[in-house]
């Protein structure tokens, strides 16, 4: 199935955001196919309207915040030491810099939405619109892993 990661929508060369209308014309080619998996949430940038409504199920991963901070200080550890092109053709890699020193950091991004993603997203996919929604909330890794295990079936060699 198709994955679809919304940063690599909504970024381009140098750390610039696309404009709203060439994420938003993205978007929406990406959910055209029959089946799907879109990774992100872009809802200030219009990504949820547009993905929602073709949707049928919505995981939400909703770990405490000191899990995000320590998952986010890994990743960016990894992603610096490796060096590695996030989102081909845009030249945009991690840095000690960007990651600990500037003001734009994931660390700041996820205080400061981390909170209101909880109280608003229960409210969003509430709206009778998205009532065709089957929506699963993790709060704990143990949590996702076994719903997961539910729905892949037993684990077999290569899996």
């Amino acid at each position: 199935m198709p994955h679809v990661e919304l940063d690599a929508l909504a970024w381009g060369p140098n750390w610039t955001l696309v404009p709203v209308e060439v994420f938003k014309e993205r978007v929406a080619r990406a959910v055209e196919g029959e089946a799907w998996v879109v990774d992100g949430n872009y809802g200030g940038r219009g990504a949820q309207g547009l993905v929602l409504p073709h949707a049928d199920t919505v995981i939400w991963l909703d770990p405490p915040l000191t899990v995000v901070f320590a998952r986010l200080f890994l990743r960016a550890l990894r992603r610096i030491r490796s060096g590695e092109e996030l989102w081909a053709g845009t030249g945009n890699r991690e840095t000690f810099r960007n990651q600990f020193l500037s003001r734009d950091t994931l660390f700041w991004w996820a205080i400061k939405t981390h909170h209101r993603r909880r109280r608003e997203l229960p409210q969003l996919l509430a709206r009778p619109e998205y009532a065709h929604l089957v929506v699963h909330r993790f709060r704990r890794d143990v949590d996702a892993m076994a719903w997961l295990s539910s729905v892949r079936g037993p684990a077999t060699a290569g899996s």
